[in-house]
């Protein structure tokens, strides 16, 4: 697989977790990505607020997914375990830095973003959708058809579910 697709997959997973909070659309409770938790987090991760606030979303994300979808499949918060210890790395690095500053500014710029990484012609849709292969994971056409879906359910107030089969 090439590399070059993670910085998108790991933008993609930081905006749709900012988007999904509860100060934004509400997908899950919590507010890692609020600039009071910084203040709460700091002092007790001094040397990892950053990484705590996007493994907090991240896992928030993942149980909402998985209580939706069937156990194997995969989705941007549940991927192969190579590519989750890849996306790791990115965050405590200094793309990672500068993608979560980007990701966390407004509901407005947090969607212009998503925006960007989606196709043209998105599918709309509620719930499950099925978006390709895990193996396509590297495919611009796939993360662009995740990015579209995700976009298109925050826009129109509904949830859904992208994912991968293996």
């Amino acid at each position: 697989m090439k590399e070059s697709y993670l910085p998108t997959l790991l933008q993609m997973r930081m905006l749709v977790g900012f988007l999904g909070e509860r100060a934004q659309c509400a997908w899950w409770p919590t507010a890692f990505y609020e600039a009071s938790s910084r203040l709460f987090l700091e002092p007790v991760f001094s040397k990892t607020s950053r990484l705590t606030q996007y493994h907090g979303v991240l896992e928030a994300a993942r149980r909402l997914h998985d209580e939706h979808l069937s156990v194997g499949s995969y989705h941007l918060f549940r991927l192969p375990e190579e590519v989750e210890q890849d996306l790791h790395a990115i965050v405590q690095s200094s793309v990672g830095e500068e993608l979560s500053s980007q990701s966390s500014q407004s509901k407005e710029a947090a969607l212009e973003a998503l925006k960007r990484l989606s196709a043209k012609n998105g599918t709309s849709g509620v719930g499950p959708a099925a978006v390709g292969n895990v193996n396509d994971l590297d495919s611009t056409d796939t993360l662009k058809a995740i990015a579209a879906a995700y976009l298109s359910a925050f826009t129109q107030n509904v949830k859904t579910y992208p994912y991968l089969v293996g």
